[in-house]
Protein backbone atom coordinates (compact mmCIF):
# COMPACT_ATOMS: atom_id res chain seq x y z
CA UNK A 1 0.00 0.00 0.00
CA UNK A 2 1.31 3.48 -1.25
CA UNK A 3 0.64 7.13 1.26
CA UNK A 4 -0.78 9.64 -1.50
CA UNK A 5 1.68 12.62 -1.51
CA UNK A 6 -0.95 14.91 -0.01
CA UNK A 7 -0.99 12.48 2.97
CA UNK A 8 0.82 14.48 5.62
CA UNK A 9 2.37 13.32 9.22
CA UNK A 10 0.55 15.82 10.55
CA UNK A 11 -2.87 14.86 8.46
CA UNK A 12 -1.81 11.40 10.14
CA UNK A 13 -1.58 12.18 13.23
CA UNK A 14 -5.04 14.21 13.61
CA UNK A 15 -3.95 17.52 14.08
CA UNK A 16 -2.92 20.64 11.48
CA UNK A 17 0.07 21.60 10.08
CA UNK A 18 0.74 24.80 12.34
CA UNK A 19 -0.45 22.94 15.50
CA UNK A 20 2.70 20.14 14.78
CA UNK A 21 4.78 22.93 13.73
CA UNK A 22 4.10 24.66 16.81
CA UNK A 23 4.88 21.81 19.13
CA UNK A 24 8.08 21.31 17.59
CA UNK A 25 8.78 24.91 17.88
CA UNK A 26 8.05 24.25 21.67
CA UNK A 27 9.95 20.51 21.94
CA UNK A 28 13.26 22.54 20.61
CA UNK A 29 13.14 25.56 22.93
CA UNK A 30 13.44 23.22 25.81
CA UNK A 31 15.95 21.36 24.48
CA UNK A 32 17.90 24.63 23.68
CA UNK A 33 17.10 25.84 27.55
CA UNK A 34 18.44 22.30 28.84
CA UNK A 35 21.44 22.47 26.93
CA UNK A 36 22.16 26.39 28.17
CA UNK A 37 21.54 24.75 31.72
CA UNK A 38 24.02 22.37 30.82
CA UNK A 39 26.45 24.65 30.00
CA UNK A 40 25.89 27.26 33.01
CA UNK A 41 26.53 24.37 35.59
CA UNK A 42 29.80 23.19 33.55
CA UNK A 43 30.97 26.85 33.22
CA UNK A 44 30.42 26.98 37.14
CA UNK A 45 31.71 23.88 38.08
CA UNK A 46 35.01 24.15 35.74
CA UNK A 47 37.89 26.25 37.77
CA UNK A 48 36.82 24.36 40.93
CA UNK A 49 37.61 21.21 38.77
CA UNK A 50 40.74 22.85 37.97
CA UNK A 51 41.44 23.45 41.39
CA UNK A 52 40.97 20.04 42.43
CA UNK A 53 43.67 18.93 39.58
CA UNK A 54 46.10 17.10 40.83
CA UNK A 55 47.09 15.29 38.14
CA UNK A 56 49.98 17.03 37.16
CA UNK A 57 48.55 17.91 33.71
CA UNK A 58 46.42 20.63 32.63
CA UNK A 59 42.67 19.58 31.39
CA UNK A 60 41.40 20.77 28.66
CA UNK A 61 37.45 21.01 29.41
CA UNK A 62 34.73 20.98 27.22
CA UNK A 63 31.50 20.16 27.02
CA UNK A 64 29.35 18.95 24.45
CA UNK A 65 25.24 19.12 24.63
CA UNK A 66 24.20 16.02 22.46
CA UNK A 67 20.36 16.79 21.78
CA UNK A 68 19.42 13.14 22.02
CA UNK A 69 16.91 10.54 24.21
CA UNK A 70 19.59 8.77 25.36
CA UNK A 71 19.97 9.13 29.23
CA UNK A 72 24.10 9.34 29.78
CA UNK A 73 26.88 11.57 30.54
CA UNK A 74 30.35 10.81 30.66
CA UNK A 75 34.18 12.57 30.79
CA UNK A 76 36.94 11.70 29.10
CA UNK A 77 40.56 11.69 30.54
CA UNK A 78 41.63 14.86 29.71
CA UNK A 79 38.81 17.01 30.17
CA UNK A 80 36.33 16.30 26.73
CA UNK A 81 32.80 15.80 28.22
CA UNK A 82 29.10 15.27 26.84
CA UNK A 83 25.75 15.31 28.44
CA UNK A 84 22.91 13.88 26.64
CA UNK A 85 19.51 16.14 26.97
CA UNK A 86 18.21 12.86 27.45
CA UNK A 87 19.16 12.99 31.01
CA UNK A 88 18.07 15.90 31.54
CA UNK A 89 14.31 15.45 30.33
CA UNK A 90 13.26 12.77 31.41
CA UNK A 91 13.89 13.68 34.96
CA UNK A 92 13.14 17.00 34.91
CA UNK A 93 16.77 18.04 36.36
CA UNK A 94 16.85 21.07 37.76
CA UNK A 95 20.26 23.11 37.33
CA UNK A 96 21.53 22.34 40.45
CA UNK A 97 20.57 18.60 39.49
CA UNK A 98 22.63 18.70 36.61
CA UNK A 99 25.71 20.01 38.09
CA UNK A 100 25.69 17.03 40.43
CA UNK A 101 25.48 14.76 37.27
CA UNK A 102 28.52 16.91 36.01
CA UNK A 103 30.74 16.98 39.11
CA UNK A 104 30.13 13.39 38.95
CA UNK A 105 31.74 12.95 35.69
CA UNK A 106 34.62 15.74 36.45
CA UNK A 107 35.36 13.47 38.96
CA UNK A 108 35.64 10.40 37.28
CA UNK A 109 38.48 12.02 34.88
CA UNK A 110 40.29 14.03 37.98
CA UNK A 111 40.67 10.90 39.47
CA UNK A 112 41.82 8.81 36.70
CA UNK A 113 39.18 6.20 36.89
CA UNK A 114 39.64 5.42 33.13
CA UNK A 115 43.11 4.50 33.42
CA UNK A 116 43.20 2.92 36.65
CA UNK A 117 40.50 0.49 35.30
CA UNK A 118 42.57 -0.37 31.84
CA UNK A 119 45.32 -1.09 34.36
CA UNK A 120 43.23 -2.94 36.09
CA UNK A 121 41.58 -5.15 33.84
CA UNK A 122 44.66 -6.31 32.85
CA UNK A 123 46.03 -7.33 36.40
CA UNK A 124 42.70 -9.26 36.70
CA UNK A 125 42.64 -11.01 33.49
CA UNK A 126 46.12 -12.11 34.54
CA UNK A 127 45.36 -13.34 37.79
CA UNK A 128 42.02 -15.26 36.22
CA UNK A 129 44.30 -17.17 33.51
CA UNK A 130 46.95 -18.20 36.42
CA UNK A 131 43.93 -19.35 38.21
CA UNK A 132 42.37 -21.05 36.21
CA UNK A 133 46.01 -22.77 35.27
CA UNK A 134 46.42 -23.59 38.99
CA UNK A 135 42.73 -25.20 39.51
CA UNK A 136 42.91 -27.07 36.46
CA UNK A 137 46.61 -28.69 37.38
CA UNK A 138 45.13 -29.51 41.02
CA UNK A 139 41.69 -31.24 39.76
CA UNK A 140 41.98 -32.23 36.74
CA UNK A 141 38.57 -30.51 35.91
CA UNK A 142 37.51 -30.35 31.93
CA UNK A 143 38.93 -27.34 30.56
CA UNK A 144 36.09 -25.63 29.05
CA UNK A 145 34.44 -25.54 32.69
CA UNK A 146 37.26 -24.30 34.50
CA UNK A 147 37.74 -21.09 32.22
CA UNK A 148 34.07 -20.78 32.37
CA UNK A 149 34.31 -20.21 36.40
CA UNK A 150 37.05 -18.38 35.97
CA UNK A 151 35.47 -16.02 33.17
CA UNK A 152 32.55 -15.66 35.74
CA UNK A 153 34.98 -14.85 38.82
CA UNK A 154 36.80 -12.30 36.88
CA UNK A 155 33.32 -10.65 35.74
CA UNK A 156 31.31 -10.64 39.11
CA UNK A 157 34.51 -11.39 41.73
CA UNK A 158 37.62 -9.50 40.80
CA UNK A 159 36.14 -6.20 38.38
CA UNK A 160 33.15 -5.04 39.44
CA UNK A 161 34.11 -4.33 43.36
CA UNK A 162 37.09 -1.45 42.01
CA UNK A 163 34.44 -0.12 39.28
CA UNK A 164 31.87 0.59 42.32
CA UNK A 165 34.97 1.75 44.48
CA UNK A 166 35.25 4.66 41.96
CA UNK A 167 31.90 5.13 41.49
CA UNK A 168 31.58 6.23 45.15
CA UNK A 169 34.72 8.15 45.06
CA UNK A 170 33.25 9.78 41.93
CA UNK A 171 30.15 10.88 44.08
CA UNK A 172 32.14 11.82 46.59
CA UNK A 173 34.19 14.57 44.77
CA UNK A 174 31.22 15.88 42.63
CA UNK A 175 28.90 16.17 45.76
CA UNK A 176 32.46 18.94 47.03
CA UNK A 177 32.58 20.35 43.37
CA UNK A 178 29.54 20.82 43.23
CA UNK A 179 29.10 22.75 46.76
CA UNK A 180 32.06 24.60 45.87
CA UNK A 181 30.40 25.95 43.07
CA UNK A 182 27.68 27.15 44.65
CA UNK A 183 25.09 24.46 44.32
CA UNK A 184 23.45 22.90 46.93
CA UNK A 185 24.80 19.38 47.86
CA UNK A 186 22.17 17.61 48.77
CA UNK A 187 20.53 17.90 45.28
CA UNK A 188 23.20 15.20 44.19
CA UNK A 189 20.91 13.34 46.72
CA UNK A 190 17.79 14.36 44.78
CA UNK A 191 19.16 13.02 41.55
CA UNK A 192 19.41 8.99 43.01
CA UNK A 193 16.17 9.68 44.49
CA UNK A 194 14.53 10.61 40.94
CA UNK A 195 16.26 7.86 39.84
CA UNK A 196 14.56 5.32 42.54
CA UNK A 197 10.98 6.53 42.16
CA UNK A 198 11.27 5.72 38.13
CA UNK A 199 12.96 2.60 38.09
CA UNK A 200 12.53 1.26 41.47
CA UNK A 201 15.97 1.28 43.31
CA UNK A 202 17.68 -2.05 42.99
CA UNK A 203 17.97 -5.05 44.55
CA UNK A 204 20.96 -6.32 46.69
CA UNK A 205 22.06 -9.10 43.87
CA UNK A 206 21.21 -6.37 41.29
CA UNK A 207 23.96 -4.27 42.75
CA UNK A 208 26.46 -6.88 43.56
CA UNK A 209 26.15 -7.75 39.81
CA UNK A 210 26.69 -4.21 38.59
CA UNK A 211 29.73 -1.75 38.20
CA UNK A 212 27.63 0.74 39.83
CA UNK A 213 26.52 0.38 43.23
CA UNK A 214 22.48 0.33 43.21
CA UNK A 215 20.95 4.01 43.96
CA UNK A 216 20.01 3.29 47.59
CA UNK A 217 23.27 2.52 48.69
CA UNK A 218 24.37 5.64 46.73
CA UNK A 219 22.01 8.43 48.75
CA UNK A 220 22.98 6.45 52.35
CA UNK A 221 26.86 7.28 51.60
CA UNK A 222 25.71 10.60 50.15
CA UNK A 223 24.21 11.41 52.59
CA UNK A 224 26.63 11.05 55.61
CA UNK A 225 29.14 13.39 52.87
CA UNK A 226 26.14 16.00 53.54
CA UNK A 227 26.87 17.84 56.50
CA UNK A 228 31.07 18.50 55.25
CA UNK A 229 29.72 19.55 52.21
CA UNK A 230 26.70 21.82 52.70
CA UNK A 231 29.29 23.82 55.31
CA UNK A 232 31.26 24.49 51.62
CA UNK A 233 28.03 25.38 50.00
CA UNK A 234 27.28 27.87 52.41
CA UNK A 235 30.76 29.78 52.49
CA UNK A 236 30.43 29.77 48.96
CA UNK A 237 26.86 31.56 48.23
CA UNK A 238 28.20 33.78 50.86
CA UNK A 239 31.40 34.63 48.71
Amino acid sequence: MTLSGCTTVADMAGMDTKTLNAQAGSHYQQMLSKAKTVQRAFNRLRPHADSLNNTGVRFDWQMTVVRDKTENAWAMPGGKMAFYTGLAENYNLTESEIAAIVGHEMAHALLEHSKKQMGANVLSSLAVQLGAAAVQANTGYNADMVNLGASVLHEYGLDKPYSRHHEYEADALGMRLMAMAGYNPADAINVWKKMNAKKGGGSKAGSILSTHPNNDSRIQAMEKLLPENRAIYERAIKR
